[in-house]
C-alpha cells in the first residue's frame, strides 16, 4: 500500500512539473518583455503635463487676463500639442525651481534656464529655444559718472547681488578665478526680477540679469540700465527627466514646427519688441501722471470698459499715448480731447464736446470698437486688436495698403509681426505709388502701437 501511495505521488509530482514546463516554454516568447511606460506616454496617459514654472514676469505670470509669460504661453502651445491639460506647480526663485529636479511627478522644470557647461553635466536639457546674454545691470542714476561700470574691471568696488543657484555664480566664479576682485552678494530669497528692483531703488549698485529678463523688466523698472554684456550668447532649454528621450525627440518636432509656422516670431514680438521703442523720459512721465492724472478719469476707463467689452487698462494706455491724460489737450491738426478725436469723428459718434473727458474717453472707445469690427476676418487674436490700434493711428485704408504689400513681398498679411516690418515701407515712393491710399508715414503705428502695449502692461502690473 505504502509503495502504491509513493508511486502515485511521484507520477503527480512528474505530471506537474512537466505541464509547468510546457506552459511556461508556451508562452516563452524570445525578445518580448514588459516595457515601463515613457515620460510621453505617461503624460498622455493620464492628459496632464506637469510643469515647474517660475513666477516671474519674464516667465509665468497672473495678469489681469489669467497665465501670461512668454515661457508660459510657449509651454501650453506644447501641452496643446499632446492634446493634455497643463497642471503648474510656480516657484519663486531658481534655487526653488531646481529643487524638483529628479521628482517624478514632475514632466518639464521652466525658469528661463540657461545650458550652461556646468548645468548641463547636472540635468538633462531639452531643445534650446531661445538665445541671451548675460548682462550687468546698474542703477541708471550712476551714467555718466566714474562709478558707472564699462567692463569687468570697474565692477570692483561696486556693491553687487546675484540670486543664488543663478547661471550668474558660475560666471562670476570663473571672473573670480581669473583674479578681478568682485563684491558680490548671493541671495537664496530674492529673484532676479527683485533684485532688478533694488537696483532701480540704488539699494545696490549692480546685478546680473539675462538680456530677456532685463528687456522685459526695463518698462517697470526705468532706472535700471545696462552697463555692459558679460558673457556670450548662451541657449534657454527646460529641463526634462533623465529618461525622457521619447519626449524630448518629440518636442523637437513641434518646436521646428512652431518656428516654421511663425509663432516663435510672433511670441518674441509680443513679449519683447518694446524694448527697442524704450523711452526713459517718456516712461517717467508716464509713471508721474499715472499718480497725479489717471486717478482723476479712471473712472471713465472703467466705464467705458464695461459698454465695450475692451480692457480698461488699454483705454487708458490709448489715451495716455494720444494726450498724457490732458482733456483739453491739441494738435496742429485740429484734433482734441482725452482720445484725440477730430471735429467729423466726434460728430459721427455723436460727442458733443470733445473736451469733456467722460465723453471724449466713450467716442474714442467707441471709435475703437468699430475698428476692431473692421479688421479683416483673416486678422485673429491678439492680432485684431494690433491692426485696429493701428488703423486708430493711421487710418484703415492704409492698414489695407500694408496687408496688401505684405502679401506681395511674401510675408503673412495677417500676423502684426509680419506687418510691422512693412508699414514703415508706405513713407518709400517706390512702394506707396503703387498703393491705393498713396504715402503715409507707415513708422508711425508701429511706434504708437508698441507704446500703448509697453503703457498697457505697466498699468497691469500695478492694478494687479
Amino acid at each position: 500500500m505504502t509503495k502504491y501511495v509513493y508511486a502515485l505521488v511521484s507520477v503527480f509530482f512528474a505530471l506537474s512539473f512537466f505541464t509547468f514546463g510546457w506552459l511556461s516554454h508556451a508562452a516563452y516568447q524570445p525578445g518580448k518583455r514588459v516595457e515601463q511606460l515613457s515620460v510621453l506616454d505617461a503624460i498622455k496617459t493620464r492628459k496632464m503635463l506637469n510643469v515647474v514654472l517660475l513666477n516671474t514676469p519674464s516667465t509665468y505670470y497672473i495678469g489681469p487676463d489669467g497665465p501670461s509669460g512668454f515661457e508660459y504661453d510657449l509651454i501650453k502651445d506644447y501641452s496643446e500639442h499632446l492634446g493634455v491639460d497643463l497642471n503648474i506647480t510656480s516657484v519663486h526663485t531658481i534655487k526653488e525651481a531646481l529643487g524638483y529636479v529628479g521628482d517624478k511627478n514632475i514632466d518639464i522644470i521652466s525658469a528661463s534656464l540657461t545650458k550652461t557647461p556646468a548645468r548641463e553635466k547636472l540635468y538633462h536639457f531639452g531643445p534650446s529655444y531661445f538665445e541671451v546674454q548675460e548682462q550687468v545691470v546698474c542703477y541708471r542714476g550712476m551714467l555718466g559718472s566714474i562709478h558707472f561700470p564699462r567692463d569687468v574691471e570697474d565692477l570692483e568696488g561696486l556693491e553687487m547681488m546675484i540670486g543664488e543657484d543663478t547661471s550668474y555664480v558660475e560666471t562670476l566664479q570663473s571672473l573670480k578665478n581669473d583674479g578681478f576682485e568682485i563684491n558680490v552678494t548671493l541671495s537664496a530669497e530674492h529673484s532676479t526680477e527683485e533684485l532688478l528692483e533694488m537696483v532701480s531703488k540704488h539699494k545696490i549698485d549692480c546685478t546680473l540679469a539675462d538680456s530677456n529678463i532685463y528687456s522685459i523688466n526695463l518698462k517697470y523698472f526705468p532706472d535700471i540700465a545696462m552697463a555692459f554684456a558679460i558673457s556670450n550668447r548662451e541657449q534657454l532649454a527646460w529641463i526634462l527627466p533623465e529618461d525622457a528621450k521619447k519626449l524630448e525627440a518629440d518636442m523637437y518636432a513641434w518646436l521646428n514646427k512652431y518656428v516654421q509656422q511663425g509663432k516663435m516670431a510672433q511670441l518674441k514680438d509680443h513679449y519683447y519688441s518694446q524694448v527697442l521703442f524704450f523711452d526713459y523720459y517718456n516712461t517717467k512721465m508716464f509713471y508721474k501722471r499715472m499718480k497725479n492724472r489717471l486717478p482723476k478719469y479712471e473712472k471713465y476707463f472703467k466705464e467705458a470698459a464695461m459698454k465695450f467689452s475692451i480692457p480698461w487698462t488699454l483705454l487708458a494706455a490709448v489715451s495716455y499715448q494720444e494726450s498724457h491724460w490732458n482733456p483739453r489737450a491739441k494738435s496742429f491738426t485740429g484734433v482734441r480731447g482725452m482720445m484725440m478725436l477730430t471735429k467729423t469723428t466726434a460728430k459721427l459718434l455723436g460727442i458733443k464736446n470733445r473736451l469733456d473727458p467722460k465723453q471724449s474717453i466713450i467716442g474714442g472707445t467707441r471709435y475703437l470698437k468699430q475698428m476692431i469690427h473692421n479688421v479683416p476676418k483673416s486678422v485673429e487674436g491678439e492680432n485684431r486688436l494690433k491692426f485696429a490700434l493701428a488703423a486708430y493711428n493711421i487710418g484703415g485704408g492704409h492698414i489695407q495698403d500694408a496687408m496688401r504689400l505684405a502679401k506681395r513681398l511674401g510675408l503673412n498679411p495677417n500676423i502684426w509681426s509680419d506687418l510691422k516690418r512693412v508699414l514703415p515701407l508706405l513713407s518709400q515712393k517706390r512702394y506707396y505709388r503703387t498703393l491705393c491710399f498713396g504715402y503715409a508715414r507707415g513708422s508711425e503705428p508701429v511706434r504708437y502701437v508698441e507704446a500703448i502695449y509697453d503703457f498697457e502692461s505697466i498699468l497691469d502690473k500695478q492694478a494687479h
